[in-house]
């Protein structure tokens, strides 16, 4: 297995737990929602995360893994059980927030990979995941056509913050 510097290890760790609670938003979506089309964006999306997860597992070995997973898988679910309760277009909109947050995530991580010309194939894989995550966004943003009320728009903020704040304890737990 490839060896990293530690602040690689810690954005590798953030981003399988983010990639955890990514599987676990669609789950909590699923538990819920009864929407066919939404329930087929939710498999999608779900597979697509499940793969990104194998594939940091592939490069992060398992005794580096944030020791807060179980509560990364509980955030997850309530984050994708919630707004399934109020329906397809706060779904869409919290995905949106999500992979929005994800988006700015990787490419911090892409961009110092690249000012310190390190690890291609890393880089490459990540960069993957990135556009992916980004077609998630985009079809979300799509999904609700950009019309949320001030009860949604509060909710993806507190959806970004709790992001962040998971990134930052991640990195380090």
């Amino acid at each position: 297995m490839q060896s990293y510097p530690d602040w690689l290890i810690a954005e590798l760790r953030s981003d399988h737990a983010g990639e955890t609670g990514a599987v676990m938003i669609y789950r909590g979506i699923l538990a819920f929602c009864r929407d066919e089309a939404l329930r087929d964006f939710a498999q999608r999306h779900m597979a697509t995360e499940q793969g990104h997860l194998r594939l940091i597992e592939e490069v992060l070995p398992k005794h580096q893994h944030s020791r807060l997973l179980p509560i990364w898988r509980v955030a997850g679910w309530i984050t994708g059980a919630l707004p399934a309760l109020f329906g397809p277009r706060a779904v869409y909109a919290t995905i949106d927030a999500v992979e929005t947050f994800v988006d700015h995530h990787y490419q911090q991580q892409l961009d110092r990979l690249d000012a310190e010309r390190i690890f291609p194939e890393l880089r490459a894989m990540l960069a993957r995941c990135q556009e992916e995550e980004v077609h998630h966004r985009d079809e979300a943003r799509e999904m609700h056509g950009g019309v949320v009320g001030a009860l949604v728009r509060g909710w993806g903020k507190l959806v970004g913050f709790g992001s962040e704040a998971a990134v930052h304890a991640a990195r380090r737990i």
